[in-house]
């Protein structure tokens, strides 16, 4: 997808959700917003006069027939979101008026804007940089305190400044080794090379601990995976049912009854769990319950926590064999235990009555480091940055071999330019456009 704006080029969309509301919002941006604006709004005063960052009252209109009365905002380049001219209309949140809005600013001059434009518009005007404009689909996407925390954090330039920091960091450590190239005849001293090899290991540390963030980003981004399993019958729909609030999966005596994943969202104490109900693991007796059975196999090879759940009433299976890795849960404590489970280390609880369900929820919590996420979940990169980053670390990392090995300053100088090539697409420098491609691809239209 060729994402290239054409310089003028003025767009216009919806950016409200679909559907009806009290108010929904249109979008102008570009050279010619206002007089687009200008050609459809009709109020006391036209709005090529009107004072930057100021509301009014108005009517839609094309063609002399009403479409709706409406609030017009106007900003001015380069003190908008996008930075050029933009114009807001709030109007009814109709889904009809709304779109009859939209196709009279394209019939006006606009053109349909992409997913992302108007974002992506801000960050090629400088008004954000790349990993803000990244934190804004995260903040719209955020289900949680903690991502939402995390988003604004990067929204605000946290993110890019510690990018910033370290990209001059490593800069000052080339400009010192680049001295040394550009006057050979003074040489470079030992003691300079022990100076830029501390500094480099010191900030390859700095890199490093910040590609140790990646599962934190993907954990408040995406959710932790959890995947409830088990045999059948031992009650996994049932807790699926109960941690959610409402039942949500079919509940049965009879086995088998589950045949497919069934995911679903829910937050423990600020951070978002994607709980799976999968099918009961046991000799399939048909063509259906031997794929739903692959299916669970397969989800679990992806799980971040499996709870795996046991009806402590019947006999301890003479399979069974404890995962140090598993959560185990024996289920129906509201029924005699079978004595083969007596001396079993686990979480005893009720579907039924709820009993054990809130230390169910403490011993999940501590198992995901529910503490740790909460305490240092403010800063936390995506895959695009651990890609760069890594791609940092393991440049200047050669540099370093070749300082070990007596290698002379244009010789590692080349590995720390590829240390700055990284840092440079990690702030939206190199191949531009493929990285707009991947970025702003996940926005919806009219943001």
């Amino acid at each position: 997808m060729n994402r290239s704006i054409v310089p003028g080029e003025t767009i216009a969309a919806i950016s409200t959700a679909a559907g009806e509301a009290a108010i929904a919002l249109v979008r102008i941006s570009g050279e010619d917003a206002i007089a687009v604006a200008d050609k459809i709004f009709r109020g006391k005063q036209r709005l090529s006069d009107l004072q930057s960052h100021t509301q009014h009252l108005g009517e839609i209109v094309e063609n002399g027939a009403i479409i709706d009365q409406a609030m017009l905002a106007v900003h001015r380049a380069p003190g908008s979101y996008t930075g050029e001219d933009l114009v807001e209309i709030s109007c009814h949140g109709g889904t009809l008026v709304t779109a009859k809005i939209l196709e009279t600013c394209l019939r006006a001059g606009a053109r349909a804007a992409r997913p992302g434009e108007f974002t992506e518009r801000a960050y090629l005007n400088g008004k954000i940089d790349l990993t803000q404009a990244e934190a804004v689909i995260d903040l719209i996407r955020a289900q949680t305190d903690l991502a939402l925390r995390s988003a604004t954090e990067q929204l605000r330039g946290r993110l890019g400044d510690e990018f910033r920091r370290l990209r001059q960091q490593l800069i000052q450590i080339i400009a010192h080794v680049e001295a040394s190239m550009d006057f050979p005849e003074e040489g470079i001293s030992p003691a300079d090379i022990a100076t830029i090899r501390n500094r480099l290991e010191l900030l390859r540390s700095q890199i490093d601990k910040l590609i140790a963030t990646t599962e934190t980003g993907r954990i408040l981004r995406e959710g932790l995976r959890v995947v409830i399993f088990g045999a059948t019958n031992a009650g996994k729909s049932s807790l699926l049912n109960r941690m959610l609030g409402f039942d949500r999966a079919i509940v049965n005596e009879m086995h088998g009854t589950t045949r497919d994943s069934i995911e679903e969202r829910i937050k423990l104490r600020g951070i978002a769990l994607r709980l799976f109900d999968t099918a009961g693991l046991r000799s399939p007796e048909n063509p259906v319950e031997r794929e739903g059975i692959e299916h669970t196999r397969r989800t679990l090879e992806t799980a971040d926590l499996r709870l795996h759940i046991v009806d402590a009433s019947a006999l301890r299976p003479a399979d069974f064999a404890m995962n140090p890795d598993e959560l185990l849960t024996l289920n129906k404590s509201d029924l005699p235990e079978h004595a083969d489970w007596s001396s079993t280390d686990a979480i005893r609880i009720s579907c039924k009555t709820g009993t054990g369900l809130p230390k169910l929820a403490d011993e999940v919590y501590r198992r995901i480091g529910g503490v740790k996420l909460n305490a240092e979940s403010s800063l936390a990169i995506n895959a695009r940055h651990r890609e760069q980053l890594r791609r940092a670390s393991d440049a200047i990392a050669l540099g370093l071999a070749a300082i070990g090995a007596g290698a002379t300053p244009e010789m590692f100088a080349i590995d720390l330019q590829e240390a700055q090539h990284a840092f440079d697409e990690l702030l939206g420098g190199g191949d531009e456009e493929a990285v707009r491609d991947a970025i702003f691809s996940q926005f919806c239209i009219g943001k």
